[in-house]
């Protein structure tokens, strides 16, 4: 891995550890996109990012970005994988889209829509029958109104994905995380048409190393630990999305839940959330091996170069790919 390529982690929402800041820098990572919350997790972000100001800080565009890259800080951007808050801070008369600004200001660059199941403004990959509502459309036109980076897939699923994509014409639109349901057929898999519907408006697909995602299929529901798999089954993923969608619209988007991944922390009322047909019920849940943390990246840059990737290629999958997307969205 080039020493001095901006290495972009394209989705991350591990806690703001000073011992994770060592694991992105045994990564080489220079810009992390990591999940946020409400108002208070935003405040904590900002009071982290003081305290630990000569290592971590916030960006907002990527010429802070480059600015952060080049002072040797971590960049740390804001997003969120659904837009769950808005119905939170909403009232009876509907969700608080006006809101969204207020977050903009305070950071917040790249949102989707719905995680997994169903909300009031579309629905997740676990209920693939609902598509975009009413208050969804208002929700993408006001997520380009503020130049904020739209994610969907994954989480979202391909019917609301779809209508949204159908608001976004001329606007890259990206899928931060997620695997292939051609490889693996997993329902928060995504399929080759709405992968193919994101590479056309210019965006990225990050790939994730959630190991269920390879290797567990809807069939495995009474499985309770998908077996670990290894990573050429992570890097056969990238080798299929360049074939189908060229090595332009590929990113990082590894899904890591360092300081979580433990018995507990997902509770029996979140079953119908992280249902078994997708997720394994017993923790700690896997990553493939050889990619188990973020301090494993240049395992995966070696590997790709070993298939035959080009030093051009990898650095655009590092990270080239995510900054210039977030430019076109953000402007520099």
């Amino acid at each position: 891995m080039p020493p001095t390529a901006l290495v972009v982690n394209g989705l991350d929402p591990s806690p703001l550890r000073v011992e994770y800041l060592d694991l992105l820098k045994a990564g080489g990572v220079g810009c992390w996109h990591r999940s946020v919350g409400g108002l208070q997790d935003l405040a904590f972000t900002l009071r982290f990012c003081d305290e630990h100001k000569t290592r971590i800080a916030p960006a907002r565009s990527v010429d802070e970005i480059r600015r952060l890259h080049h002072q040797g800080r971590i960049a740390h951007v804001a997003g969120w994988q659904s837009a769950e808050r808005l119905l939170i801070d909403g009232t009876r008369e509907g969700p608080a889209i006006d809101h969204l600004r207020a977050y903009h200001e305070l950071g917040l660059r790249i949102c989707g829509i719905a995680y997994n199941v169903a909300n009031g403004f579309g629905a997740g990959c676990l209920e693939p029958h609902i598509g975009l509502t009413r208050a969804g459309h208002r929700l993408v036109e006001e997520i380009h109104s503020l130049r904020i980076l739209l994610d969907v897939g994954g989480h979202t699923n391909e019917l609301t994905s779809f209508d949204a994509l159908a608001l976004s014409a001329g606007v890259p639109v990206i899928c931060s995380h997620t695997n292939l349901r051609a490889l693996n057929d997993n329902p928060r898999c995504s399929t080759d048409a709405l992968l193919e519907a994101i590479a056309r408006t210019g965006g990225v697909i990050g790939v994730s190393a959630f190991n269920d995602f390879h290797a567990r299929t809807r069939n495995d529901a009474n499985v309770s630990r998908t077996p670990q798999v290894d990573l050429d089954r992570h890097l056969d993923q990238y080798d299929y999305l360049k074939r189908l969608v060229g090595v332009d619209h590929i990113g990082l988007g590894p899904d890591f839940i360092e300081g979580r991944n433990a018995p507990g922390w997902v509770s029996p009322s979140d079953r119908s959330v992280m249902a078994p047909e997708a997720y394994s019920q017993q923790m700690p849940w896997f990553y493939v091996k050889g990619f188990e943390n973020i301090g494993q990246l240049p395992n995966v840059a070696a590997g790709l170069v070993s298939r035959g990737w080009s030093s051009v290629d990898v650095r655009k999958v590092l990270g080239e790919n995510w900054l210039r997307v977030y430019q076109k969205v953000w402007g520099a």
